[in-house]
């Protein structure tokens, strides 16, 4: 048999998909372990084809679990961004979407011990060095998937989640503002380059001649809008320490606009490449603590009052992230609420030449 069998469970977290496995099922040599991530989900291949990754940079995602070593957590979490067309595998990031299946994945692989009605598992992020508590719903059989809670973006219903994070700024750019700007420039556009969790850089979309209100199908075809953004990415990379950024994946691209269903803020992201169906877990909370910022791209454009729940709008509904003040009014941390679902346990293949039998 030309084929190799890895244990996985294929799982939805918010509104992205991974495959999820132990670091024990995998190679311990990295260059090893990305040519059976890749192999695993179909890449490089526009359609995925041969693969189980769904064509799509929200689905073309891995989390990689152990039990954890500290004190402080019960397991380490590794998300790996699985490029759709090109061989590449970015551990450049965190996911939040991701993140919220990774309590109940350590439920179902008994990497912790579950009790009703509420199982915490603290999970070290290993892609940036910090840690969330996650809440997961349980009954006595387990993790309890079904409830009431819905998210945009994600049909149906279903238990919720809470993730908390004590202090993600900074933790892929060193700082919550890379730069030491709330303002930069490049190419003649103002822009924001902020780190709360994930690498964006914000933009107004009236500065680029667009409303901020397109469908994600009208910006992924607008090419001349996206040679732009790409533009100001490239040059923005550096600046936000995260040194040449032409094959990663971040720092994402936003555009913001007033809002205009009673939310905070409105907007649209690029992933880098393709626009988001939604918004990332981090994206939004990124976005969000730019709404706080004095003399962010996104003054003069948010409304906000003292409610510490900021909605940020995006093409399928809304993200409201709970952000937390420190005793001088610094931003100390945020609460999310988010769903996840165990769709598929099992293996899957891969061709036995990526990962022959006798290296394991």
């Amino acid at each position: 048999m030309a084929q190799r069998k890895i244990p996985c469970l294929l799982m939805r977290g918010g509104t992205s998909k991974a495959a999820c496995f132990l670091a024990d099922d995998l190679p311990s040599d990295p260059a090893q372990r990305d040519a059976v991530l890749l192999a695993a989900m179909g890449s490089p291949d526009a359609r995925q084809i041969d693969g189980i990754g769904g064509a799509d940079p929200l689905t073309s995602k891995v989390a990689i679990i152990r039990r954890s070593a500290r004190p402080d957590a019960d397991v380490d979490y590794l998300f790996a961004q699985v490029n759709v067309d090109s061989a590449v595998v970015d551990y450049g990031q965190n996911c939040g979407n991701i993140l919220a299946a990774v309590g109940p994945f350590a439920i179902e692989r008994g990497l912790v011990a579950h009790a009703a009605p509420l199982t915490q598992v603290r999970i070290f992020m290993e892609n940036t060095g910090q840690t969330a508590i996650a809440e997961v719903p349980c009954d006595e059989d387990g993790v309890e998937y079904a409830g009431g809670t819905r998210i945009d973006g994600v049909p149906g219903y279903a238990s919720q989640i809470v993730l908390n994070f004590l202090d993600v700024a900074g933790s892929s750019c060193g700082a919550l503002l890379p730069t030491g700007n709330a303002i930069d420039r490049f190419d003649g556009i103002e822009v924001t380059c902020i780190d709360n969790g994930m690498p964006v850089i914000l933009l107004r979309a009236r500065d680029l001649g667009r409303s901020g209100y397109e469908t994600r199908e009208q910006l992924d075809n607008d090419s001349e809008l996206k040679q732009r953004l790409e533009s100001i990415r490239l040059q923005a990379g550096p600046r936000m320490n995260l040194g040449d950024v032409a094959r990663r994946t971040v720092p994402k691209m936003t555009l913001l606009a007033e809002p205009r269903d009673g939310g905070a803020i409105s907007s649209r992201t690029f992933i880098p490449h393709r626009c988001h169906a939604s918004i990332g877990v981090f994206g939004a909370v990124s976005v969000a603590s730019a709404c706080l910022i004095p003399g962010s791209v996104a003054e003069g454009l948010a409304r906000v009052g003292d409610n510490p729940l900021i909605s940020v709008e995006h093409p399928s509904g809304e993200f409201s992230v709970a952000l937390r003040r420190g005793a001088q009014g610094e931003l100390a941390g945020c609460g999310l609420l988010r769903t996840a679902r165990l769709l598929f346990s099992g293996e899957v293949c891969i061709p036995a030449r990526v990962w022959p039998h006798k290296e394991q």
